[in-house]
């Protein structure tokens, strides 16, 4: 009996161990709730098409329909040349939920975003381009910075100075085409350009297989 008893509470630890394993592997950068929605911009309304599970929600806003997902810290950054944000590792800011304003460096230039008041202001016409090709083509998912599930497809985008997330309304010159979006990245570090669209976003705005198009950005705080 003693025996029988030893393997069954080896047995017990065994999977106790592995449920442990199992939620350190799983642990997300910050919970996803509604909340995430109310408190990213000024946004006048907003439908929460629904929060299916922990770390994931599905809204609607200015007739556009985004998904949110809480990214595992074990993923790669999409923007890996960030070398700190708010003077700690990435990760580190990221889990701390000190990435929203927070000033950043890549390749040692420090980046110091505009405040909430300053990007409400925002507007500018420039150059954009797409990113995320490289994704496709990887076994695991990838985090933008601040935390959430890149989608390649999805409609979001990535600036340098803006806080994140915030909405912005893209208007390609060229054809007139208008989305909203979803700033949760940074980048493009490229001198020139002044916003990175996701793939999924380039080919609603036309500009997929060009690859650049001249765009308005501005700030959008419609209804939902």
């Amino acid at each position: 009996m003693i025996g029988i008893d030893k393997i069954k509470a080896g047995g017990c630890l065994f999977v106790f161990g592995l449920v442990v394993v199992a939620c350190q592997v799983a642990r997300t950068t910050y919970d996803i709730t509604e909340e995430t929605v109310k408190a990213t911009y000024k946004v006048s309304k907003f439908t929460a098409k629904s929060v299916y599970g922990a770390g994931k929600l599905v809204y609607t806003i200015g007739g556009f329909t985004f998904k949110v997902v809480a990214a595992p810290l074990s993923w790669p950054l999409t923007r890996q040349e960030i070398e700190t944000i708010d003077g700690l590792p990435p990760k580190e800011a990221i889990r701390q939920k000190k990435v929203k304003k927070a000033p950043y460096v890549v390749k040692g230039r420090r980046y110091v975003p505009m405040s909430v008041e300053q990007a409400r202001r925002y507007k500018e016409t420039g150059i954009a381009s797409w990113y995320g090709f490289e994704t496709y083509h990887q076994k695991d998912g990838h985090m933008t910075a601040n935390g959430e599930k890149f989608d390649p497809n999805g409609l979001n985008a990535a600036h340098k100075y803006l806080p994140l997330p915030t909405f912005v309304k893209v208007t390609n010159l060229h054809n007139r085409r208008s989305i909203i979006l979803r700033v949760n990245d940074r980048g493009p570090f490229v001198d020139g350009r002044i916003i990175d669209l996701s793939a999924g976003a380039a080919r609603k705005l036309g500009f997929y297989k060009k690859g650049t198009a001249k765009v308005r950005v501005e700030t959008w705080e419609g209804e939902g």
